[in-house]
């Protein structure tokens, strides 16, 4: 089994995060933002990997901290988990609606941190969560788990449904991205490392 379990404790934030990536998409989270929870337990849902997310962090500052530190123990707990990335499809994408929202994320599980984020989602409050944070959360993820990570929002007016779109469309490329294929022997590079 590809699993992970990954504690980070700094003076802001106290998170563990469980994950295993072959499981059937059981997630629970508990950051003490319940819109965050809900993305989160969509991520492990759509990409169907069994996800517990346990996070305190100084809320009463601002969410920033707790937001940006989940992003990168879940980035952590992706590399552990994966291992050697031996027989990995290594690619994932997908277009995901949520109602008039529409998203696209293409991710490499490339070992090279990069991030573009072109979506105009506001900075709006969807119950205590800001919607700025949303890209705070994939910059830590992907510098954290070293991925390559395209997200365009193609449509939307409503700003739950487009951040919502969002993190399913990433769940998806990202289910597909960490399947195993048996045709794939090794590291599926012509360099022989995914680093």
């Amino acid at each position: 089994m590809r699993t992970a379990t990954v504690t980070r404790t700094t003076r802001e934030t106290d998170i563990t995060i469980e994950l295993n990536l072959d499981g059937s998409g059981t997630a629970s989270a508990r950051t003490g933002l319940p819109f965050f929870d809900h993305m989160l337990e969509a991520l492990g849902k759509h990409a169907r990997c069994d996800l517990t997310v346990v996070a305190r962090g100084d809320l009463e500052v601002d969410p920033h901290h707790t937001v940006e530190d989940t992003g990168i123990v879940l980035g952590q707990a992706l590399v552990r988990a994966l291992g050697e990335k031996a027989s990995i499809r290594r690619f994932g994408s997908a277009i995901v609606p949520m109602d008039e929202a529409l998203a696209l994320a293409a991710l490499d599980i490339s070992g090279r941190p990069h991030l573009s984020f072109t979506a105009d989602i506001g900075d709006e409050l969807i119950g205590t969560f800001k919607t700025d944070l949303v890209e705070e959360f994939f910059t830590a993820f992907v510098n954290a788990a070293g991925l390559t990570l395209h997200i365009q929002l193609l449509a939307g007016k409503n700003a739950h449904h487009k951040v919502e779109a969002i993190f399913k469309a990433v769940a998806q490329a990202l289910a597909d991205a960490i399947a195993i294929d048996d045709r794939i022997a090794g590291v599926p590079s012509t360099k022989g490392v995914l680093e």
